[in-house]
C-alpha cells in the first residue's frame, strides 16, 4: 500500500528554470496574480448536486474589486485558449471563483460561462511551485496529452483538464454493462508505467481522471494525471505505482481478472517505447529540461538517498547511486528506455 508520509514543501521557481520557461514560451506577464485573489472578503462552502461539501469555497470579493478582477480572470483565460486573442471575452462571463481550502498549494478555480448557450469551463491559478511546473512540462513532452500552463512570477495557471474523476468513474461506472474491461485494465498499466518511468507520484483515483472516447465499434479510456505537486519528491518507490494505491484496487481487481502477466509486459513495453520515441522527438528541448531539473532541490535529501538507493535495486543499476538529485534520478530512469528497453521486465 502507498500511503503519502507528510505534507510536500513547496519548491520556487529557480532562475534557470525560469529561464528554460522563457526559452519554451511558458513564461507570460500575467493581468493579475494568485496574491490578487486573496482579497476576498468572504466565502461561502460549495455544495455538489448531492447536497454534498466539494470541500472548495466560493469566495467573494468586494463589490469595488469584483468587476477588475473578473476582467483580469477572463483575460487570463483568452491567454489559455486563444493565445490572448480577447475577442474570445465577448460572451463569456465570470460564473464564480473557488478556493480549495484543503490543496496542498490552494489553488484557486475559476468557472468561465458563455452567456450565449451557457457552456462553461474551468481554468486554475494557483502557487508556482517548482515540482508541479516540472510535472506539467513532462506530462506535456513524454505522454499523449497536450497541456496549457503558464507562469509569470509566483503565479502558475492552468487549463482545466476534462474527464470524469477517478474516484467517481470508479463509484459509478465500473458497473456500467457498456464496460471494455480490457480496455480499461490496458489503459491503467500504460498509465501505471507512464507515471513510474518519469516518477510522478500519488496517483490515487482523486489525482486523475478518466477520458471516455466513444469508438465507432467500442469504447476508448485515456487515464490523465490532473495533480502534479508529488512529481518527483517521496522518498519510496511504491509511491510512484498508482497500482499501490487502495483506493485503485477495483481497477487492480477488473485487471486481475482480464489481464495474463504476458499481456502486461506487452502493455509495459508498448508505453515505454512510445515514451522512448517522444524522448527521441523532443531529445534537445527535453535534455535542456532534465539538465535543470537535475540542478534544482526538488525534495529533501533523505528522500533522494532512499529513492535512489531502491531504484538502482529494482534496475539492477548502480548509476542511479551517483544521482544526486531527484532531476537526475528522473533523467537516469528515462534513460533506461533508451540504454536498457527490457530491464523493467517483471513485477514492480
Amino acid at each position: 500500500m502507498a500511503i503519502i508520509s507528510r505534507k510536500k514543501n513547496i519548491y520556487p521557481i529557480s532562475s534557470s528554470l525560469r529561464k528554460y520557461l522563457i526559452n519554451s514560451g511558458r513564461h507570460t506577464d500575467l493581468p493579475i496574480t494568485y496574491d490578487d485573489l486573496l482579497r476576498y472578503d468572504n466565502s461561502i462552502p460549495l455544495i455538489d448536486k448531492k447536497n454534498k461539501d466539494t470541500l472548495w469555497e466560493t469566495v467573494i470579493y468586494p463589490q469595488d474589486d469584483m468587476k477588475s478582477i473578473h476582467h483580469q480572470v477572463k483575460k487570463i483565460y483568452a491567454l489559455l485558449k486563444a493565445e490572448g486573442d480577447l475577442s474570445v471575452m465577448e460572451h463569456l462571463f465570470v460564473d464564480r471563483i473557488d478556493l480549495c481550502i484543503y490543496g496542498n498549494t490552494q489553488p484557486f478555480r475559476v468557472r468561465i460561462v458563455n452567456k450565449i448557450n451557457d457552456n462553461f469551463d474551468y481554468f486554475y491559478i494557483k502557487k508556482a511551485d517548482a515540482s508541479r511546473v516540472y510535472g506539467l512540462e513532462l506530462e506535456h513532452l513524454l505522454s499523449p496529452n497536450r497541456i496549457s500552463y503558464y507562469v509569470s512570477g509566483k503565479t502558475l495557471i492552468e487549463e482545466h483538464i476534462i474527464g470524469i474523476p477517478g474516484d467517481q468513474f470508479i463509484r459509478e461506472y465500473l458497473g456500467d454493462g457498456h464496460l471494455n474491461a480490457i480496455r480499461l485494465s490496458k489503459e491503467f498499466v500504460k498509465f501505471n508505467e507512464r507515471c513510474f518511468v518519469r516518477l510522478l507520484g500519488d496517483m490515487h483515483s482523486s489525482n486523475f481522471v478518466v477520458d471516455v472516447t466513444p469508438d465507432f465499434e467500442e469504447i476508448e479510456y485515456r487515464i490523465r494525471a490532473i495533480d502534479f505537486d508529488q512529481q518527483s519528491y517521496e522518498g519510496r518507490k511504491a509511491i510512484y505505482l498508482p497500482q499501490y494505491f487502495k483506493q485503485n484496487n477495483p481497477l487492480i481487481e477488473i485487471g486481475f481478472r482480464c489481464l495474463t502477466p504476458e499481456t502486461v509486459k506487452q502493455y509495459q513495453k508498448e508505453e515505454r517505447s512510445l515514451i522512448a520515441t517522444r524522448l527521441k522527438a523532443g531529445r534537445n528541448k527535453i535534455a535542456t529540461l532534465l539538465k535543470t531539473m537535475a540542478a534544482d532541490e526538488l525534495a529533501p535529501r533523505e528522500n533522494v538517498l532512499s529513492l535512489r538507493k531502491q531504484l538502482a535495486e529494482y534496475y539492477r543499476n548502480d548509476k542511479f547511486l551517483k544521482c544526486e538529485s531527484m532531476g537526475a534520478l528522473v533523467r537516469e530512469s528515462l534513460m533506461t528506455l533508451v540504454d536498457k528497453p527490457d530491464s523493467f521486465l517483471k513485477q514492480h
